[in-house]
């Protein structure tokens, strides 16, 4: 497999031709980091949320924007498509990097995790990167410092010119989508930290609602999460039988049934103090190749519509 921060790269470098076509901006910090503002200063819309998604997930997953209903009412949903898994959304994907340096705080997801490669997934999946540009997408309001990029230079053993932050808000039109893009992520995430080995998660297709852009990341963290464990759905291709796939789905969280807000508020708005088998998609169907096909969990539309205040 090609590097996954090199095909981020290519697609890091689409959004910076195509800048203004998107409404996000790019610039150079002072040391030559670059940084690439999908919502903080500028609108940004759908389609940059899906080119963040794709970034994000280093161009091996389809992203795609529909349209359907909630609760009666028009909705957008974001649609995604992989036949890697394990590296598009564990090894990628998945926001598992926390960003804290000096006053900065940040969710870090993108394929410069695995130049790092320390989390657990990188152990079960067996793969590490080696490339000499990092791409790391912030899902936080404020830009990231020279002293942000020196970090993921520093841990990512790059130059920090080398150092491409792609960066939105969750109260954002693009941290909306790209976050309604995470719902195959999810399903995955929930089935390695399970016991299965995510290499035998064959192909992984998902959808999810956008939920409306909040006035604050606080509303709008507990927003996208409720998009996703109330109206995500994911259709899951395994190689093998597992004992533990009627717990994929959020429907199995002991929480299910409260808002994020209510889940969050209790843990003092501490995004890491929140039980993992909350974050999952709310309906999943597990086919085995040469076995049984099963689905778990279901939507609850109603829940949905009043955390979207619809």
């Amino acid at each position: 497999m090609e590097s996954l921060n090199r095909m981020a790269l290519e697609l890091v470098d689409e959004a910076i031709e195509f800048a203004d076509e998107l409404a996000v901006d790019a610039y150079e910090l002072d040391n030559g980091a670059t940084v690439v503002d999908f919502g903080i200063d500028t609108l940004g819309g759908v389609e940059a949320g899906l080119l963040l998604a794709e970034i994000q997930s280093s161009g091996l997953a389809t992203m795609s924007a529909r349209m359907d209903e909630l609760a009666g009412a028009p909705r957008t949903y974001v649609d995604v498509s992989t036949d890697h898994p394990a590296l598009a959304l564990l090894c990628s994907q998945k926001a598992g990097w926390e960003v804290s340096v000096e006053d900065y705080e940040a969710l870090g997801s993108g394929p410069a995790r695995a130049l790092v490669a320390e989390e657990e997934e990188f152990q079960r999946v067996g793969y590490a990167d080696a490339f000499e540009f990092a791409i790391l997408a912030l899902e936080t309001d404020e830009h990231p410092t020279e002293a942000v990029a020196e970090h993921v230079a520093e841990m990512c053993d790059v130059d920090p010119g080398s150092v491409f932050l792609p960066v939105a808000p969750t109260a954002s039109i693009a941290g909306s989508v790209a976050t309604a893009a995470r719902a195959g992520e999810l399903a995955t995430f929930r089935l390695s930290e399970l016991g299965y080995d995510p290499m035998d998660v064959l192909s992984v297709t998902a959808s999810a609602p956008v939920a409306p852009v909040a006035e604050d990341e606080r509303v709008a963290l507990a927003r996208t999460n409720d998009a996703l464990a109330y109206g995500g759905r994911a259709h899951v291709v395994c190689d093998a039988g597992f004992d533990r796939f009627d717990e994929v789905a959020s429907t199995a969280a002991e929480e299910y049934g409260e808002s994020f807000s209510q889940v969050f508020e209790r843990v003092d708005w501490d995004f890491y103090d929140v039980p993992t088998s909350v974050f999952a998609p709310a309906q999943v169907t597990v086919d085995v190749v040469g076995g049984e096909a099963s689905s778990y969990g279901g939507t609850d539309e109603d829940l949905l519509a009043d955390a979207f205040g619809l």
